[in-house]
C-alpha cells in the first residue's frame, strides 16, 4: 500500500508530466501543417504529437524508476509485465483522430496502477486548460488555468490548494445526456440509446472524443456514456478513477462486471460509464 509520504512525491511528477506532455502536443497542434500521421498495426493513426508527448512523460516519469506501460512505447510481453506490483499506465495522446480533425477533444492521461488497481489518476486536457485528479480514497477534482508548460513544476501543495470537487455544484441541467464516441459509434450504440430514451424522453446526445467523456461524467454536465467499440486499458483507467471518486461508476457491457486491468490482452469489453444521480 503506497503511503502518504510516497503518494505526495508521485502525485506531482504525474501532474508534472501530464502538462509537459500537452505543451507538446499543442506546439504541434497550434504550429504544424504536417502531423505525419501513419497507421499502427491496428490501423489506429499515430501523429508527431503522440510519440513526442510519449517521449516527454518517458522523461518526466522516469525519475521515479516505476516502469511505464505506455500506448506509443514498445510493446511488452504479458510475461513482463504480468507482476509488476507498481507502474504507470498512459495514453500520450488519447484522441488522436479528433487531434488530427482539429476539434480540440484530445487528452494526456496517466494512471498510476498498484496491483493492477488505479491508486492515482489525471486527464488533462491541454486545449483547454482544465486537469482532472483522482487519488482513491481521496476525491476527484478539477484545476482550472493549467496552461501546457514544457518546465511544468507544480507541488503537492499548489496543486491541492488551487482545485475544486467534483461534481461541481454549477453543472445542473434537465436533460438527461448521454455522452457517446464522436468518432467511434456502432449499430449497438444507438439501439441502447433508443432503450434509454423510453425511460428518458428528454434524452440529449452530446458527442464528444477522448477521455474528456469521463471527466464530463465526473463534474456533472453529462450523466451517461456508451461504449461498444474496442478500447484498450489505458483508454479509459485514469478516466475511471476520476469518475469513481467523484461518486460515479463504470461496468462492462452488457455483463456488468468491473473492467480489469493489466490482462494478457490489453482490450476492454464494452462498456457503460454513469454518474451518481442521487
Amino acid at each position: 500500500m503506497i503511503d502518504d509520504h510516497i503518494r505526495e512525491y508521485l502525485l506531482p511528477e504525474q501532474f508534472n508530466a501530464a502538462v509537459r506532455a500537452g505543451a507538446a502536443i499543442m506546439k504541434i497542434y497550434k504550429s504544424s501543417t504536417d502531423y505525419d500521421v501513419t497507421l499502427k498495426s491496428d490501423h489506429t493513426p499515430i501523429t508527431i504529437a503522440d510519440r513526442m508527448a510519449h517521449d516527454t512523460i518517458k522523461r518526466s516519469l522516469g525519475r521515479t524508476r516505476i516502469p511505464i506501460l505506455s500506448e506509443e512505447g514498445r510493446a511488452m510481453l504479458y510475461e513482463e509485465r504480468c507482476n509488476w506490483e507498481l507502474f504507470w499506465l498512459v495514453d500520450p495522446l488519447d484522441g488522436t483522430v479528433e487531434f488530427i480533425k482539429g476539434n480540440n477533444e484530445f487528452t494526456v492521461n496517466i494512471a498510476l496502477m498498484e496491483n493492477n488497481v488505479c491508486v492515482s489518476s489525471v486527464v488533462y486536457v491541454p486545449y483547454h486548460h482544465k486537469m482532472y485528479i483522482a487519488e482513491r480514497g481521496r476525491g476527484a477534482y478539477v484545476m482550472h488555468d493549467v496552461v501546457p508548460t514544457e518546465d511544468a513544476e507544480y507541488t503537492y501543495t499548489e496543486i491541492r490548494m488551487s482545485q475544486r470537487s467534483l461534481p461541481l455544484e454549477d453543472s445542473a441541467h434537465t436533460n438527461f445526456r448521454v455522452a457517446v464516441s464522436r468518432s467511434h459509434q456502432t449499430p449497438e450504440t444507438h439501439a441502447h440509446i433508443d432503450t434509454l430514451r423510453e425511460e428518458h424522453p428528454n434524452l440529449e446526445i452530446i458527442e464528444q472524443g477522448s477521455s474528456y467523456k469521463f471527466c464530463l461524467l465526473a463534474e456533472g454536465v453529462v450523466d451517461y456514456y456508451i461504449r461498444t467499440t474496442t478500447t484498450s486499458e489505458w483508454d479509459t483507467a485514469a478516466g475511471e478513477l476520476i469518475l469513481e471518486e467523484s461518486g460515479g461508476s463504470t461496468r462492462a457491457y452488457p455483463s456488468g462486471a468491473q473492467l480489469n486491468y493489466n490482462k494478457e490482452e490489453l482490450d476492454n469489453p464494452w462498456f457503460i460509464a454513469r454518474r451518481n444521480l442521487l
